[in-house]
């Protein structure tokens, strides 16, 4: 069983918004593999299904981006999975718009979504799935990472979720290192 876990902020005032591109991946793989996210649980929203004969379960937790810890660790504690097979997807600023990287473990650099994840797990050696959203040098962070996608960068944030989808897809079927190949190429 693999956990798959996006983060982001709950509510419609940050639907589609460049904190919640881990959402937005939820949704996208839910889409593809039919899977309806839409059960309360553990602070969060889950969906139950399958990539191939492997069970996965899609979550988007409900407490707010800081405070995403608190929903992953109940979820790891109650299904008792390995932390190889919890992925997180989060939005990451030190990364260029539209760029996925998928790493095996690490720290949370300057995202306070991760820092909650990995503080309340008490550790760090877990897949997880970067999606680039840059960062401005006029904007405020606070209100750039809330903020709306550019009509500049709505095609290459959909191309980056794909990928992201694809990404996961292939952790889950072939393993992080095979992931990590096909997927952290340049393209």
């Amino acid at each position: 069983m693999h956990i798959i876990v996006g983060l982001g902020n709950p509510g419609k005032r940050y639907e589609n918004t460049r904190h919640n591109v881990g959402f937005i991946a939820i949704d996208q793989l839910a889409e593809r593999l039919c899977i309806k996210v839409n059960k309360i649980k553990h602070k969060a929203l889950i969906g139950e299904g399958f990539i191939d004969r492997e069970k996965i379960i899609l979550v988007k937790p409900q407490t707010y981006m800081n405070l995403s810890g608190e929903s992953v660790r109940e979820i790891v504690d109650y299904y008792k999975i390995n932390m190889e097979n919890l992925v997180v997807i989060y939005d990451d600023i030190d990364i260029e718009m539209g760029t996925v990287r998928i790493r095996k473990k690490g720290s949370a650099g300057t995202h306070n979504g991760m820092r909650s994840v990995i503080r309340l797990l008490g550790k760090d050696s877990f897949p997880r799935v970067r999606i680039g959203i840059g960062k401005s040098d006029v904007i405020p962070l606070t209100d750039f990472v809330i903020g709306g996608f550019t009509k500049g960068e709505k095609e290459p944030m959909e191309k980056a979720v794909l990928r992201c989808v694809d990404g996961v897809i292939s952790i889950v079927e072939d393993g992080i290192d095979l992931a990590m190949n096909r997927y952290n190429m340049k393209k």
